[in-house]
């Protein structure tokens, strides 16, 4: 029985090592993959700590007392303060992103020095400017002004002041601290991009694999002798995965209503925080963008998906060759679930935006934030990409190419499996 079994285990074992496609998926590709996501991620870090480095912060000072101006001393001694010479916190939160690179806002109200003085209660407000990223730079620069102030705190017994956690989001001061929104953004930036990657992976497959079939049963060669057009079998091919990309993208626009929709009760929660009023709920503009953005997604990886499967011999082999692509999809996904696109280097910002499946997740983002002029031209770049997949896939169903090209790692195996008995 044992030596039965260590057979079998040993011919499949062979099988599948002797297949340079799968040996490619198994070695070649995460030996790509993971060391461009350690780079992007270690760039995206050295930028935040340069920002750190740099740090700059507003200031909207109504006290003018001694206290305030010893704590604005003794900021300005570790980190870049602007005075903001501003009625509101949101005429200084307007100042603050035309004029400066500051990220947090620190107001000091009137009548601190002299509560302090008293030991009488104190309060100073910190604002951070909200961009809706989710990466740690969204957090780090808040933190790094935290711990200023309380490090200026424990020079005093006992504490003379309290310091509250607030935000501004596009360009409007709120009272929901940083940390909630980090934390609703970040479950965001994570649950998203997965469910954008797993349903392109699952309809790429099941292109591939439509197609495949067909060629490994016979089917196709039927089907094009048939007294029908080419382009009426490939419109019908492509209608069909219209018609998957369509149901894909209402079910990401469905489930995305009801998992914001669970946030929005957290934070009714957690800290009576309406996510609609201070505009992080998706508007309707968001939901169409996000829409056009997966719909175009999804028949840009059909289409590519029937192209690379005329490559193939059996559904086995189609799915092989269908791997290769997921390390370009999985890229942009693990990229923005664990760096700040904004704070990655030029090269790789580049990079990430010429993958075509980079577009979508960026619009899972804008549909939050409403920055859309980003995911608006992603859309454009879809398209652009699905009309020349579209055509390429065209052009092999107007010819007999469609069933007679090969992969060419499989045609060098199979030469030299014929080559070697002449040899003997």
């Amino acid at each position: 029985m044992f030596r039965d079994l260590r057979n079998i285990v040993s011919k499949e074992l062979k099988e599948l090592l002797r297949d340079p496609k799968i040996l490619i998926g198994m070695i070649v590709v995460p030996l790509v993959m993971f060391p461009i996501i350690g780079l992007v991620i270690r760039g995206s870090m050295e930028s935040t700590q340069q920002r750190l480095q740099r740090l700059e912060v507003g200031l909207l000072n109504f006290d003018k007392g001694s206290i305030a101006e010893d704590l604005t001393e003794f900021l300005s001694t570790y980190i870049i303060v602007k005075a903001i010479n501003a009625s509101s916190v949101e005429e200084a939160g307007e100042i603050m992103q035309s004029e400066t690179n500051a990220t947090d806002l620190i107001v000091i109200p009137s009548g601190f020095s002299e509560n302090v003085s008293v030991e009488a209660e104190a309060f100073i407000d910190v604002y951070s400017i909200f961009s809706g990223t989710g990466g740690f730079a969204e957090t780090a620069s808040s933190s790094a002004v935290a711990g200023y102030l309380e490090y200026y705190k424990r020079q005093r017994a006992p504490d003379p002041f309290q310091t509250v956690s607030k935000s501004i989001i596009k360009g409007k001061p709120t009272d929901v601290p940083p940390s909630m929104l980090f934390t609703i953004m970040y479950s965001q930036v994570f649950a998203l991009p997965v469910t954008i990657s797993v349903l392109l992976i699952f309809s790429m497959q099941i292109a591939a694999t439509s197609v495949a079939s067909e060629k490994e049963e016979k089917t196709l060669e039927t089907l094009l002798s048939l007294p029908i057009s080419r382009f009426t079998i490939l419109s019908g091919k492509l209608i069909g995965s219209i018609i998957v990309a369509a149901v894909g993208a209402v079910a990401i626009i469905v489930g995305l209503n009801y998992y914001m929709g669970s946030f929005m009760l957290m934070g009714d929660i957690v800290g009576s925080v309406d996510l609609a009023a201070v505009g992080l709920a998706p508007t309707l503009v968001g939901y169409l963008v996000l829409g056009a953005s997966v719909f175009m997604a999804l028949l840009s990886a059909l289409a590519l998906a029937i192209i690379i499967s005329a490559f193939a011999d059996d559904v086995r082999g189609a799915q092989s060759i269908v791997g290769y692509l997921y390390t370009v999809i999985m890229l942009p996904m693990l990229v923005i679930m664990f760096a700040d696109f904004n704070s990655l280097p030029l090269a790789a910002k580049i990079v990430l935006l010429a993958i075509p499946y980079t577009h979508p997740m960026l619009a899972a983002q804008a549909s939050l934030t409403g920055d859309y002029l980003t995911a608006i031209l992603g859309v454009g770049y879809l398209i652009l990409f699905t009309i020349a997949l579209l055509y390429i896939a065209a052009k092999l169903f107007s010819t007999e190419k469609i069933l007679t090209v090969k992969l060419k790692l499989r045609g060098l195996r199979l030469r030299r499996k014929t080559r070697s008995p002449r040899e003997v």
